[in-house]
């Protein structure tokens, strides 16, 4: 995997690709080594414990089992930990702590795909890099700076249920597609009538409303 401004780590011999903030890039190059060196290139001087080392693998085998780094509520509830324990275990905190020795990012976090034309594609891993302009509410300001990436980042910020699925993607397609067509913004009621939504099915899909949710993802803004 590339990344931008990739850096290397090295401790006791051993060398490791990390990102700008020292995340271990690639999942699989993780070892204990290299748990080590991070925990005490954050400020961890004492050795690991036991009690670090099972949430640390707790968290790895989430990961491998879910494809997602675990939230810290969840992390905390399967292993009986206060948010005080937590704190006296990894200072730094969750993700800046627990989860950077674990050698998983919070970009983790991401979907790694999209539909397009009824096909599953993969996002480019430097994607996750882009940045877009906004306007006050959050919505893109050019149309043409749209990208996949960008709906996957609004979908997390807005917390679709399970992300984005097919269904959401066939949504966006067609209202991206129908504006560029018609230089206007599909209705609530002709993005129904072309998928047979009931407003209830569209509410499970985007419960953010069509406007706060269909719209804003698919890099639409009302004028």
């Amino acid at each position: 995997m590339d990344v931008e401004n990739e850096k290397i780590f090295t401790y006791k011999n051993q060398s490791y690709k990390v990102d700008e903030l020292g995340y271990l890039i690639n999942f699989e190059d993780w070892d204990e080594n290299y748990a080590e060196g991070i925990a005490i290139s954050i400020g961890m001087v004492d050795n690991l414990t036991e009690e670090h080392w099972k949430i640390i693998r707790y968290i790895r085998s989430s990961f491998i089992e879910t494809k997602e780094c675990p939230t810290i509520y969840t992390t905390c509830r399967k292993n009986n930990l206060k948010l005080a324990d937590l704190r006296k275990l990894f200072p730094t905190g969750y993700q800046r702590g627990a989860c950077k020795i674990a050698g998983i990012s919070y970009k983790e976090n991401y979907l790694r795909y999209y539909y397009w034309d009824n096909q599953k594609k993969e996002l480019p891993d430097k994607s996750k890099e882009k940045h877009y302009l906004v306007d006050s509410l959050g919505f893109l300001i050019r149309f043409e700076d749209w990208d996949p990436a960008f709906a996957i980042g609004k979908a997390i910020e807005l917390k679709i249920p399970n992300n984005l699925e097919q269904m959401h993607w066939e949504i966006i397609r067609f209202m991206r597609s129908s504006y560029q067509e018609n230089k206007k913004i599909p209705t609530v009621y002709e993005l129904c009538e072309k998928f047979f939504l009931e407003i209830e099915d569209l509410e499970k899909l985007f419960p953010d409303g069509y406007h706060r949710g269909v719209i804003k993802i698919s890099g639409l803004r009302l004028k």
